[in-house]
């Protein structure tokens, strides 16, 4: 076993600043931008229902695994999988695992930068008064002019990547945790707030309803299917972050309750994020089926109209920026460790790196936003541009395959003296821990990832 003195890394003060870093990583544009919009196109509360099964009997059990392996390699993604391999006495080759879930999170953040400099943009819309008696047309047009600016794009899209390279290169406690345990509370603060103003100024009862009155006629096998993934993409599975983050993570602390808090927290985030965005959505007779256009095109109608809207605009905003930027540092953390352990390098020279490429890959997804020529590909006669083949060989196939390898690594190659030993729950739960990464999580991340890619249609 690797132990903490043989670990590169430094390690959380305690449980309760781990657990508030994984959940800040965990808790992002998922939460608050998705999480809303699918469960308004699959029916609310049914949905939800449905969601939670998901994240008890998949989510948790595969974070429990990703946390086992960081903890007991004491190393990056790729190397602590190594070490979990050795000492199970199979194939070194498997490493190949947590090297996809570091590649697939870097890979997301070169985009995802850019989707929270969006939310960064509006920050200063909202202030300034842009969304003052628009209507569905004028925001419209304020959000396509926004994306046909590449410039401003590289802008936002700079400053959320140079705030998070600067907060990695401090290292885990003096960077990641002192961070963390500023932003979370006032994200939820804010979140809060606002769910509080939306309640009373909007369509309370409406929500209610709709989120939590179950309606399973509007449940179909493709809600199902929409609801794993969710459960399983919410929680920052499968891209190495709690890969890293359990490598940090001090031996005293309880992998299964803290993977508890932090998916009870994740999931408390996003139905408070409901709560904050529908009244809204209900009172001004919009759709709560508006999709990814639901935070940046349908509810700035509903703040430009609002009494107080350019004050409660403004904090949903900052809030937003706020999610999104405790992920984007849980992100990094797996590209930065491996260039500390295998380059040699300071955290600050590999935090610069690591961020001088990303900035170079993002410029990818700005300029296909915006609409350049050159990111426009023909494939099989069909016109895709750059950004949305990234979004879906990292969401669709990425994450999926890693997920799945993940699951079969952990239930069927490491033995069950390094799982029991890690672990250390009761029986009872370690058997339904193991049930799940042998049989009921390989199943159902097949079926999601057959679903994704078309090759099934349920």
């Amino acid at each position: 076993m690797i132990n903490l003195k043989q670990s590169q890394h430094e390690y959380w003060s305690n449980s309760l600043t781990y657990t508030l870093a994984a959940t800040g990583a965990a808790v992002g544009l998922g939460n608050i931008w998705k999480f809303p919009y699918i469960m308004g196109e699959n029916g609310g509360g049914a949905f939800v229902l449905v969601y939670l099964a998901c994240v008890v009997f998949i989510g948790i059990p595969m974070m429990m695994s990703e946390v086992m392996i960081g903890r007991r390699g004491r190393s990056n993604p790729g190397t602590s999988v190594k070490r979990l391999a050795q000492e199970s006495k199979v194939s070194s080759r498997w490493q190949a695992v947590g090297w996809l879930g570091a590649l697939t999170g870097y890979l997301i953040l070169s985009f995802y930068i850019v989707i929270a400099g969006w939310a960064l943009a509006y920050v200063f819309k909202a202030l300034s008064g842009d969304f003052i008696s628009q209507d569905a047309a004028g925001i419209e047009a304020l959000f396509v002019e926004h994306l046909k600016r590449p410039m401003q794009l590289i802008y936002w899209s700079a400053a959320i990547l140079t705030a998070t390279v600067i907060v990695v290169a401090k290292g885990v406690q003096r960077g990641l945790e002192r961070t963390i345990k500023y932003a979370m509370p006032l994200m939820i603060i804010l979140l809060v707030i606002t769910a509080l103003y939306s309640g009373f100024s909007g369509d309370f009862v409406t929500t209610l309803e709709f989120m939590f009155k179950p309606d399973f006629s509007k449940l179909t096998i493709n809600s199902v299917v929409i609801a794993l993934g969710h459960s399983f993409f919410t929680l920052s599975l499968a891209s190495g972050i709690m890969l890293a983050y359990g490598s940090y993570m001090p031996q005293d602390i309880s992998i299964y309750k803290t993977s508890l808090y932090i998916a009870a927290a994740d999931t408390i985030v996003a139905l408070l994020a409901g709560l904050a965005i529908f009244p809204i959505v209900f009172s001004n007779n919009l759709a709560p089926s508006a999709g990814p256009g639901l935070i940046f095109q349908t509810l700035p109608i509903a703040f430009g109209q609002m009494p107080g809207g350019v004050l409660f605009g403004t904090l949903f905003f900052v809030m937003l920026v706020i999610a999104a930027f405790t992920s984007t540092i849980a992100l990094l953390e797996s590209s930065v460790a491996y260039l500390v352990e295998h380059w040699s390098l300071s955290r600050w020279q590999a935090s610069t790196l690591s961020g001088l490429v990303l900035w170079f890959m993002s410029l990818a997804t700005v300029f296909s936003l915006s609409g350049a020529p050159w990111t426009q590909l023909e494939i099989n006669g069909h016109s895709y541009h750059i950004f949305s083949i990234l979004d879906y060989t990292a969401s669709n196939i990425m994450l999926p395959i890693g997920g799945l390898l993940l699951a079969i690594f952990v239930g069927w190659r490491v033995t069950s003296a390094i799982s029991q030993a890690e672990l250390k729950c009761t029986p009872l739960i370690y058997r339904i821990w193991l049930m799940s990464m042998k049989w009921l999580a390989p199943i159902a991340i097949s079926i999601l990832f057959l679903q994704l890619i078309g090759v099934v249609s349920l």
